[in-house]
């Protein structure tokens, strides 16, 4: 390999889950299966340039960059999960390595920055290992393996690396599925869900109070961990079918289920664990009013977060933006909202 440095740049979407990962197990396994839609617009960027160190070490050598400063406690985080992953991919202590990633949306919010900027790291990883084996995967392989490696780092970012519909855990109900990585859920080019919008409402840009790697944890001893594993799976099943039959009613319905089940959760599990803002219940009920008076196809879901995603059918954008500015924006932060659709996955620039 050349001494100079070598860079490789990924911008990987955020994802939205239908059917919400709560709880782990083992090493970063998720307790029930998730589906998800790969968002298109709402993206990290990261770049990794690395090159040779004058003199091997045991350790991993980083500098991680957000929005070009440099910002250690991210670092931090990053080393642990490259020290984690030197079994994995043991060529990491080989080199100097400089990440510098950037978001176009607010991280921390709720709107899964860490499942876009774990899967642009695993992607740059994976690069990076094909160039340093020169051994080039085939495209279902490296992506695989980018997800297996992103889950490393955040159980949602698995699903990012894939485009459209998106499943991760094993489920007898999805073929080649697997607790390891995600799984592209096949959709027929005919179906409407295609053709899904997905409205983004800033409640709050705050960070919030509880993350969700502490969220996870705390489902650990949950008195409802057990209930939550059936209801999840029953409801995995139910949305997978309704897919199928392009049943649009069902999703809409299991998924609001799915994003208050969440919820009731985190207000179970810890006195902050209250993330819901009166904004965000008065956004639930205006849209419940306009779908039930217009008859619309459209529906919400929450992530750990205040912020709130509508969801809806292309044929209906001009009547649901209209409803959003006439009615929602109020509710939200200065009127932030961000306007995005299900998308095709990420991209090497």
């Amino acid at each position: 390999m050349s001494e100079d440095a070598i860079n490789i740049c990924w911008r990987a979407p955020s994802n939205i889950a239908l059917i919400k990962y709560w709880g782990k197990k083992d090493h970063q396994l998720p307790i029930n299966s998730s589906l998800s839609i790969t968002l298109e617009s709402s993206s990290t960027t990261t770049s990794l340039s690395f090159r040779k160190r004058s003199t091997k070490g045991k350790k991993i050598h980083l500098k991680y960059y957000f929005h070009d400063q440099q910002h250690l406690i991210f670092e931090e985080k990053i080393e642990r999960l490259l020290d984690d992953l030197c079994a994995e991919m043991p060529f990491l202590t080989d080199f100097e390595l400089d990440f510098h990633s950037s978001n176009n949306f607010p991280h921390s919010t709720g709107i899964a920055s860490s499942a876009s900027s774990m899967c642009t790291l695993a992607l740059c990883l994976v690069s990076m290992e094909e160039l340093v084996s020169r051994k080039k995967l085939t495209e279902d392989d490296f992506f695989r393996r980018a997800s297996f490696i992103a889950r490393l780092g955040s159980g949602s970012a698995s699903r990012s690396v894939f485009g459209g519909i998106v499943t991760w855990g094993y489920s007898p109900f999805i073929s080649h599925s697997s607790d390891e990585y995600a799984t592209p859920f096949p959709i027929q080019k005919e179906s409407r869900l295609n053709q899904l919008w997905d409205l983004i409402l800033i409640v709050s840009t705050k960070e919030k109070a509880v993350t969700s790697t502490s969220g996870h944890l705390m489902m650990n001893d949950h008195p409802y961990r057990e209930g939550r594993k059936i209801q999840a799976e029953s409801n995995f099943r139910r949305m997978v079918e309704a897919i199928g039959e392009d049943d649009f009613q069902t999703i809409a319905a299991i998924a609001e289920n799915e994003a208050l089940s969440l919820h009731a959760l985190l207000m179970t599990s810890s006195p902050d664990g209250l993330l819901l803002q009166s904004n965000t219940l008065h956004l639930i009920e205006e849209i419940k009013r306009f779908r039930t008076g217009t008859g619309l196809e459209l529906f919400f879901t929450i992530d750990a977060g205040p912020n709130l995603h509508l969801i809806y059918l292309e044929e209906h954008r001009e009547r649901v933006l209209s409803f959003v500015k006439n009615s929602l924006l109020r509710f939200c932060e200065d009127g932030q909202w961000i306007d995005d659709k299900i998308g095709s996955g990420p991209v090497r620039l």
